[in-house]
């Protein structure tokens, strides 16, 4: 039935007799019938040795580097290149991709998390030569006076790398550094940073983002080099006539000044601001305009328009300083402008989002679980309203960057099974703007369904803040009654089981010990399958072609369970892990296969199961002091290695 083979353009010098009478073959461009050239010799040549090209599956997480260096890309969207002598001996390097967790995320008060944590082990080692690495992470929705950055840790405090962007497609970019050490990295979105070096004779620092951002040194500043940075923060006008109920109130873009060394100036350094939009030095009203001072850690703006000696034009105003902090010009005729300020800096770093719980159309036990920007709702749900149905969203909530909430199912309902992520029956959130708040579980219940369907309800609750914003989180979650941690609920419904399906899934059923997997990249036993095969429904035939099970097999079990999907499923699943028994790399296969069958969910599942049983698995070689927690390392969990583990 072949139509059409092309073999053009390729150094093929012979064929069999079938192909080159054949056709249907095309064969321009190859040199058949010619005698291979002679091979170089060494005397011509300098033999280098190309540079090993590596790609790892998701079931491996090392890969050895040796002296000659080598590419590797990894599975989790990382690339990684050692040039030649980089080590002077082969060393192994191990990496892992973590969910962002406080404890292993820093940022400050206006960035924002682009990426996971990437940890590459041995932490500290030294290089020889830079190391390129590149990580994949989310585009940004604004960039307007931002920039995207490497943050790193090194020695118990977090750095920001020389990063360059790589555009691979549209809506693909990757971050690239070069690092001389191993230890946690992530990509995190900041305010443009303008840095230099003040020496003895002054110097003059502009903002890239902001030209009208400007700050002077005066001769004699400081007697020993320093250096300073500065960052501009931008505020809506439309956001800040709202909060004040002001239509003609107006403030500046919000400025940022730090330095190492002392922590004052020798001499008076100059500071220039743009007035606020809208107005002019000669047509303003002096009483109306205030700067203020903010100096962390306190959260309070204080009012220093009388302290200091303010010098307009048409266009700007200039004070001089001392020393370094926060810097916010308003305009407005209301009187307590500290506490105005103060709340546009917290709404500055407050995000308003929508609560969504779905099921999903032919499997109610599948529940659908996300926190969206309020903006894009509609759109989203336009699109998973073809396979989910469900409540409508809940009122807009305001989150901060990195702030934990919970899901919990009550009134009957129940996750189905333990996650890692599930703490005391909640699933565990961490809120971070730019990244996908979505998560899929499986609920069930206790009761009854056979004599009517369970409804049961999903209600939010807010867990812990970021440690930078305790006191404006307090304040921005207060509320009255007891129920100050409440954010939301969303029924949910789980329908009455139909005749077929009261029977039970696995009724009757016996199952042989098994354990699928190897102490590499953790087990399955037949619990677990038979969970996983209660999930697959219609999609089992695509799963079990990409496990690589021939298609006279799938007709056979078709055949022989024709009345029962359920038996049609599991006995396609155990067959092939029976196969599978003491094969490494047969967890791999099955998430592989659940991913190209487009089962991501499924296969998150498989992936919070082994990550539960390591989980397990170092909490009870803690318990019998067999191994013990790196105070140094951000978070206790996250600091240990991963190890194998049954769950």
């Amino acid at each position: 039935m072949l139509t059409r083979l092309d073999l053009r353009d390729n150094q093929l010098r012979d064929l069999p007799a079938e192909l080159l009478d054949a056709p249907f073959v095309r064969l321009q461009g190859n040199p058949l019938g010619k005698v291979s050239p002679p091979p170089v010799s060494p005397a011509d040549t300098l033999q280098v040795p190309e540079m090993p090209r590596l790609f790892l599956t998701s079931d491996l997480d090392s890969f050895l580097v040796t002296p000659n260096g080598c590419s590797v890309t990894l599975a989790c969207g990382v690339r990684l290149q050692f040039p030649a002598g980089a080590t002077t001996t082969p060393i192994t390097i191990h990496y892992r991709l973590w969910l962002p967790e406080p404890g292993l995320v820093s940022l400050g008060p206006h960035d924002f998390l682009l990426s996971g944590v990437l940890e590459l082990q041995p932490h500290g080692v030294s290089f020889q030569q830079d190391v390129s690495l590149c990580l994949l992470f989310v585009p940004p929705r604004f960039r307007h006076c931002r920039e995207v950055v490497i943050r790193t840790r090194s020695d118990n405090s977090w750095s920001d790398l020389e990063t360059h962007l790589e555009e691979e497609a549209p809506k693909r970019l990757w971050a690239r550094c070069q690092v001389l050490h191993f230890s946690w990295f992530l990509v995190v979105l900041r305010p443009a940073s303008n840095a230099c070096l003040v020496p003895p004779e002054g110097t003059l620092l502009c903002s890239s983002g902001h030209p009208g951002v400007k700050v002077i040194f005066p001769p004699g500043a400081t007697e020993e080099p320093r250096h300073v940075s500065m960052q501009v923060v931008r505020m809506a006008g439309r956001e800040l006539r709202a909060l004040l109920g002001e239509p003609e109130a107006s403030v500046s873009p919000l400025l940022c000044l730090s330095q190492s060394g002392p922590p004052s100036f020798l001499q008076p350094v100059t500071v220039q601001l743009p007035l606020p939009p809208g107005v002019t030095g000669f047509s303003l009203d002096r009483a109306c305009l205030h700067l203020l001072y903010q100096a962390p850690p306190a959260d309070t703006w204080d009012d220093i328009t009388t302290q200091v000696a303010l010098e307009l034009t048409h266009l700007y105003a200039r004070f001089q300083v001392t020393h370094f902090s926060w810097y916010w010009l308003w305009y407005t005729t209301k009187t307590c402008v500290g506490d105005l300020a103060r709340k546009a800096w917290e709404r500055l770093r407050l995000h308003q989002v929508n609560l969504i719980a779905l099921q999903r159309r032919r499997d109610p036990e599948q529940v659908l679980l996300q926190c969206l920007p309020r903006k894009k709702v509609d759109a989203t749900l336009r699109r998973l309203l073809e396979r989910y149905r469900g409540p409508e969203p809940s009122d807009t909530v305001e989150l901060f960057e990195g702030e934990k909430f919970f899901a919990a199912f009550e009134r009957g309902i129940s996750v189905d099974a333990d996650r890692p992520d599930c703490v005391s029956g909640r699933i565990c959130f961490v809120f971070y703007s730019h990244l996908k708040n979505v998560k899929e579980v499986y609920i069930t219940t206790a009761l009854d369904r056979e004599a009517q369907a369970v409804r049961g309800q999903v209600s939010f609750y807010r867990g812990s803040v970021p440690s930078e914003v305790p006191q404006e989180a307090e304040a921005a979650r207060q509320r009255k009654g007891t129920d100050a941690l409440w954010m939301a609920t969303l029924p949910v419904k789980l329908p009455r089981l139909r005749g077929s399906e009261r029977r039970g899934r696995g009724a009757g059923l016996s199952l042989l010990p098994l354990n699928l997997g190897d102490a590499e990249t953790g087990f399955l036993t037949q619990s677990n399958l038979l969970s996983v095969a209660g999930r697959l429904g219609s999609d089992w035939q695509a799963v079990a072609l990409n496990l690589g099970m021939p298609y006279r097999e799938l007709q056979r079990i078709r055949h022989d369970f024709r009345d029962d999907l359920d038996g049609q499923i599991r006995h396609m699943l155990f067959s092939w892990a029976e196969r599978q028994a003491g094969q490494p790399g047969a967890v791999g296969l099955l998430i592989q296969a659940l991913e190209q069958s487009d089962r991501q969910d499924v296969a998150e599942e498989v992936r919070a199961i082994l990550e539960l049983g390591r989980h397990k698995y170092q909490d009870s070689i803690r318990r019998t002091g067999l191994a013990h927690e790196d105070p140094t390392l951000p978070g206790s969990s996250a600091s240990q290695p991963p190890e194998p583990a049954q769950a």
